[in-house]
């Protein structure tokens, strides 16, 4: 029992040393309060910031296109006939009018110099048949024939003069047979690959005719929208007026912020296709330094009009987190605090806030990483504070 009570006695004893030893640890461990002021002031984080502006902002459609040539033309002999030379070299710019092949034309001259005689031959039986009607007449007038060969004589001569024209008409198509010996380029655009060599018989039948040429200023390019836009769009259209010249399309390269070209919405397909769900439509650009080129694909954006007094804001400030979208505003006293927003459109680097936000405040940009509810912060590239010091409001805060 006396050894029991001895180990007992040493149990408590060994718990009082250790809630001691332990008091004494906290105690000595605590920052003094000057340390603790300290803190408080410690350096504030840096970031960078922007003020939430209102401007117009205009209302563009997203889609996905291609360009397409205004006008394109698959040049075909209209004769059947040998090439005997070509006036232009492969992918360069011809002019509308402007020589390009010529065909052997010896046979299309010897029809024309044939039907050119053929008039001659029978304009002079024409000169004579007239001249026998004159003496018909007089002689009728004397008695000195009967009526029927006075009116054969003058049925002669209709007769010669149908023919005539007749020979008139040969002629023409003997020279539009030989015209046809000359290929001119029906419009201005650029060449693709000759498909034919001079020496070649080329007949009018080739479905893959001489050269490809396609109008490529004007250039067309042809996209598509979602089904659910066409409200907006016929809204857009009716909005701008019969005078306008038609909406506004920018056509940029494929994932790209360079702008290749501006022109205007020139046609709403008649019929949405059921399949995609989509709406197709085409814009005519001018192209004057060929930065769009059949066949590639871009991206469109069509503008259906302005949002005024839009707020704005650098896209890079809208974070993303469990509740929703939010930003670092910063106060007065230039302490953050979280605000949730909702954005109506991100574009050109840019967020559209439709609510949440009012002109002139401060928001993060940069750096919300390292930010948390309350803290100070201070522009990047402003001058540090003097310890113990107020850290200068950044520009635009609010005094």
């Amino acid at each position: 029992m006396a050894i029991s009570s001895v180990r007992r006695s040493f149990l408590w004893w060994s718990l009082a040393a250790l809630l001691i030893l332990g008091a004494w640890g906290w105690w000595s461990g605590r920052p003094a309060p000057a340390a603790a002021a300290e803190n408080t002031r410690a350096a504030p984080v840096l970031v960078r910031t922007a003020t939430v502006e209102a401007r117009d902002v205009p209302i563009r459609l997203q889609g996905l296109g291609a360009v397409q040539a205004w006008a394109s033309v698959t040049v075909r002999a209209r004769i059947d006939g040998q090439l005997e030379s070509v006036g232009f070299r492969e992918g360069e710019v011809v002019r509308q009018g402007q020589l390009i092949a010529r065909l052997d034309d010896r046979v299309q001259k010897a029809q024309l110099a044939q039907a050119v005689a053929q008039r001659a031959r029978d304009q002079a039986q024409l000169d004579n048949a007239r001249q026998d009607l004159a003496r018909y007449v007089e002689l009728a007038r004397h008695g000195a024939i009967d009526r029927k060969t006075l009116d054969t004589q003058r049925a002669q001569v209709e007769v010669l003069q149908a023919t005539i024209q007749s020979d008139e008409a040969q002629i023409q198509a003997a020279r539009v047979q030989l015209d046809y010996t000359r290929i001119t380029a029906p419009l201005t655009g650029r060449t693709g690959a000759l498909q034919v060599d001079p020496g070649n018989l080329v007949r009018a039948t080739d479905a893959a005719g001489l050269v490809l040429i396609n109008q490529i200023d004007p250039v067309a390019v042809s996209f598509t929208v979602p089904d659910t836009a066409f409200a907006e769009v016929q809204a857009a259209i009716r909005a701008a007026g019969p005078a306008s010249s038609g909406l506004t399309v920018e056509v940029y390269g494929r994932g790209r912020a360079e702008r290749l070209g501006r022109g205007s919405l020139v046609l709403v397909d008649n019929l949405i296709d059921a399949a995609s769900g989509t709406l197709r439509l085409k814009a005519r650009l001018d192209n004057p330094d060929q930065a769009l080129w059949p066949g590639q694909t871009v991206d469109v954006r069509l503008i259906l009009g302005d949002r005024a007094g839009a707020l704005v804001v650098p896209e890079s400030a809208v974070q993303r987190g469990a509740e929703g979208l939010f930003v670092y505003v910063v106060d007065p006293d230039d302490r953050v605090r979280l605000q949730a927003v909702r954005t109506a459109e991100v574009q050109d680097g840019l967020a559209v806030v439709a609510e949440g936000l009012s002109a002139g405040q401060r928001v993060v940009t940069d750096g919300q990483y390292k930010l948390r509810p309350g803290l100070k912060i201070a522009e990047v590239g402003a001058a540090a504070p003097a310890r113990g010091e107020p850290a200068p409001a950044a520009p635009g805060s609010a005094s």
